[in-house]
């Protein structure tokens, strides 16, 4: 009987091995500090900016609902990247797994993809506020606003979608060592 590669590839390792930062491993507590702090100023920034833009019915204009999505955007690449990031810095947990490596990838390359979709969104916003000022509040309705973000949510999750399940179905042999401190799709693929 032969094995497909998904079995081949769990027959031989069922995880990778993060690095953290090659060459610094000495300093990776010291490292951690300050970004364990970015980390918590990243968080309370973001759940700032929602909660006042949630609670304050002026700021329910096009411009604010993107600065929520790019809020948004940002907490969930801060809560993909950071604590498995904090993980290998205090503790070494250093393993992680091939479904949540995978799971890993394909959140920040969504999000990332995500944020330069809103970012685009954000770009078409000042277009119009500047150029078609007039026409700004009957074509930038919260309708429209809405199926832009909806949009940029659906492109960016089509285009990524498929790269997990690309990446699981070949073989890993060898060295599992990433040299990063989180998932990313090139690395994986170098290791197939």
């Amino acid at each position: 009987m032969t094995l497909g590669p998904l079995e081949n590839s769990s027959s031989i390792s069922s995880t990778f091995l993060l690095s953290g930062i090659p060459g610094l491993e000495h300093t990776h507590i010291w490292i951690s500090i300050p970004l364990c702090f970015m980390y918590l100023v990243s968080i309370l920034g973001n759940c700032i900016i929602l909660f006042i833009i949630k609670t304050d019915p002026s700021l329910h204009e096009p411009m604010y609902l993107f600065l929520s999505m790019l809020a948004v955007t940002d907490l969930g690449l801060s809560l993909c990247t950071l604590p498995t990031v904090l993980g290998i810095f205090w503790i070494g947990a250093r393993d992680i797994g091939h479904d949540t490596c995978f799971a890993q990838l394909f959140f920040i390359h969504c999000l990332s993809f995500l944020e330069s979709s809103v970012l685009l969104s954000m770009a078409f916003d000042r277009f119009m506020a500047i150029c078609r000022p007039l026409h700004y509040a009957s074509i930038l309705t919260n309708t429209v606003i809405g199926k832009i973000g909806l949009a940029s949510l659906g492109r960016s999750v089509a285009f990524i979608f498929p790269l997990p399940f690309m990446l699981n179905r070949f073989p890993y042999c060898g060295s599992p060592v990433l040299s990063h401190p989180y998932c990313l799709h090139q690395e994986v693929m170098k290791l197939a």
